[in-house]
């Protein structure tokens, strides 16, 4: 049972994750990660500035000690003469108490012989730690301008892509209202197309019907009695057949028939 919660804890976080990166803005994004590498830079500075501030509380601890040492130094080294210069005089009380002082001298000055060899081996790894933090932090202070840079590149890079999306979606608009409103010419052409051949096969079956020959038989039998009647009107009138080529009369011809008289054609008699 914990097995399968845990599954799917992992599932609802990267499923929530996923839609959260699809949801959110690049744009605020880009400049969340410019503020925490701003405020990481800032906590590696304040890192290095204590790794340093120690390295120079070491060499001034390691400077107090050996004033200090040269200091015990010189006392030990005057005890010493006015020991024995006591001890010279036969004054034996103060060549003990000057003896006594220059002991109590020297055991200071072994332990600051300690402490200095101590404070050097400190300040050498302090020297060390701090020069490694002024070198990380102008790694991360060019890191960071190039992050500031490369922001900016960025920004232009996704404001092309916002202005390209929008003129995408611009032309997608345009083209619906387009297809909704006025057709396209593939579908212009397609209608054509559909009438013409609909047209054509109705001529095919119109052509191929009996009515159709009928009328076609019918009209052929009123076209030859229009030229039968044609013909009788141009006999009465003299005239010659149509495409018919008239002859010139010439002095030696024979004169031409009388034109007989004309006569009312048939029907027009009372």
């Amino acid at each position: 049972m914990l097995k399968l919660l845990r599954r799917w804890w992992k599932y609802m976080t990267a499923r929530l994750t996923g839609r959260f990166e699809e949801a959110a803005d690049p744009k605020v994004q880009l400049e969340q990660a410019i503020m925490e590498a701003q405020e990481q830079h800032r906590r590696l500075t304040e890192q290095a500035a204590n790794v340093i501030a120690h390295q120079k509380q070491t060499q001034m601890r390691l400077e107090r000690a050996q004033e200090e040492l040269e200091k015990v130094t010189a006392n030990a080294r005057q005890a010493l003469l006015l020991t024995d210069e006591a001890a010279q005089k036969g004054d034996t009380t103060k060549a003990l108490e000057y003896q006594q002082a220059a002991e109590a001298f020297a055991n200071r000055l072994i332990a600051l012989e300690r402490e200095v060899e101590d404070l050097k081996a400190l300040l050498l790894e302090a020297t060390r730690n701090a020069d490694n933090a002024k070198s990380a932090v102008q790694k991360n202070s060019s890191a960071l301008q190039k992050k500031l840079s490369e922001r900016q590149r960025l920004l232009s890079q996704l404001d092309q892509a916002k202005m390209q999306e929008q003129m995408n979606k611009a032309m997608a608009q345009l083209s619906e209202t387009i297809g909704e409103d006025v057709p396209t010419f593939e579908e212009i052409r397609e209608k054509i197309e559909a009438r013409t051949a609909r047209a054509q096969g109705a001529a095919e079956l119109q052509g191929a019907s009996v009515e159709s020959r009928m009328l076609e038989v019918e009209q052929a039998q009123i076209n030859a009695e229009a030229q039968a009647r044609l013909s009788e009107l141009r006999t009465q009138l003299g005239l010659p057949a149509p495409g018919a080529t008239a002859v010139a009369p010439t002095d030696d011809a024979a004169p031409a028939p009388p034109r007989p008289a004309e006569q009312p054609a048939p029907g027009d008699q009372a």
